[in-house]
């Protein structure tokens, strides 16, 4: 424990576009590692790229088909032999209560792999992603490495706008992921959680590039500032409508869903404003969940919200899309169906929360094929409730965290 101590200490202390070396001369120093790399996850989370000296990244690794991601996709430290026989490298998420941002690869002596070792060196990996969370306040590195592509300006506000792409709690799991990664423009997600309970929103600018993410920015920002307040989502939709109102005059709107749940019973409400859809997996079927819609936020002056009773019982799952999914074409332009949607959402039951949004647009980009995208966005709320909370359990498997 001393030598992690150590690790820790110099991690804390270190500068921040230097966490990189800094943790590799601690892991050399003080665990007699050979070698230390750190891999970032890209915007489309189909690559791990370097953290090496910037603006160049090594070749980046795929996902699916290397040691590396088979450790980022399974969250799980994984070893392989080095070339040379006698060391093994080891796989370590990077990892920030369920935001996945990478994977710390260790090379070290095979004799010195011991349990309590592999245990040690995966807690420095998650200290590490909580310092790079910290350090990205401060330093442009860690962002950069994450990029394959150059981002659009209107997607670089979009992602600067998110809370992150996964979380999770004992009583839910959240994963969300936007396409097209590198030229997003209107859609978003969001949440926020106390003690008691999460509040889940999903957002959809009109129009297209900066247009769509001022419009959306505006949105959120209005929704988050009505909810830190300590307001309802009721009163969360209206005073967000009148800031988009206020700012457009009903020449552009937002699209949202906003969902709040009690985390002791799974029970809450949804204030349905517009295109974005909710979908529930549970018992091992499909269905999509409908709503009494109201306007758009910002489409017409003084609009008033209601809130829907809604509940989340242990086990299900609630899948959100927004009009970039279920409403896509193929090339011919044949609409994707509610039939599509379903068996794309059946098709990931077993997956974690984390990777159904990226398996799902996988799906979706195969049915488009060249077709022009539309933003598509999936949000994945896996809940499990508290085991004391009181709500009737789904008799279906709970989905994989």
């Amino acid at each position: 424990m001393t030598r992690f101590l150590a690790a820790e200490r110099a991690l804390r202390t270190a500068a921040p576009h230097d966490l990189l070396r800094t943790v590799r001369t601690a892991l050399i120093e003080h665990y007699g590692a050979l070698s230390v790399d750190l891999l970032m996850a890209d915007y489309s989370l189909t690559v791990l790229q370097q953290v090496t000296v910037l603006p160049h990244t090594a070749d980046p690794l795929d996902v699916r088909t290397t040691p590396q991601g088979r450790a980022f996709g399974s969250q799980e430290p994984y070893g392989q032999y080095s070339a040379g026989g006698n060391a093994l490298d080891l796989h370590l998420p990077v990892t920030v209560r369920g935001d996945r941002l990478g994977i710390l690869t260790v090379r070290m002596p095979e004799d010195r792999c011991g349990a309590d070792t592999v245990g040690e060196l995966r807690d420095v990996a998650e200290l590490l992603g909580h310092e790079i969370v910290v350090a990205e306040r401060d330093t442009d590195v860690y962002l950069r490495a994450r990029r394959a592509n150059r981002l659009t300006l209107a997607a670089e506000m979009q992602w600067q706008l998110l809370p992150g792409r996964s979380c999770s709690r004992p009583e839910y799991a959240i994963g969300a992921q936007l396409e097209p990664a590198y030229d997003i423009h209107g859609d978003n997600f969001d949440w926020s959680t106390t003690a008691d309970t999460l509040t889940l929103t999903v957002t959809n600018g009109m129009g297209e590039g900066i247009q769509a993410s001022l419009l959306t920015n505006l949105a959120v920002n209005a929704l988050r500032n009505a909810r830190r307040a300590g307001v309802g989502i009721e009163d969360q939709a209206t005073l967000a409508d009148q800031a988009v109102y206020s700012r457009h005059q009903g020449r552009e709107y937002v699209s949202t869903l906003l969902l709040c749940l009690e985390l002791a019973t799974g029970r809450g409400a949804v204030v349905d404003a517009g295109s974005p859809q909710l979908w529930r997996y549970r018992q091992r079927s499909v269905e999509r969940v409908q709503f009494e819609a109201q306007f758009p936020l910002g489409m017409f002056e003084e609009s008033r919200y209601t809130a829907q009773p809604f509940e989340a019982l242990p086990g299900d799952r609630l899948i959100f899309v927004s009009d970039g999914v279920y409403g896509a074409s193929d090339q011919s332009g044949v609409a994707y169906s509610e039939r599509a949607l379903a068996r794309a959402i059946h098709a990931t039951g077993l997956l974690p929360a984390a990777a159904v949004p990226r398996a799902i647009l996988e799906t979706l980009a195969d049915y488009r094929g060249a077709a022009t995208e539309d933003d598509a966005l999936v949000t994945c709320l896996d809940w499990f409730g508290r085991p004391d909370g009181g709500a009737e359990v789904a008799e279906a498997a709970e989905p994989a965290r």
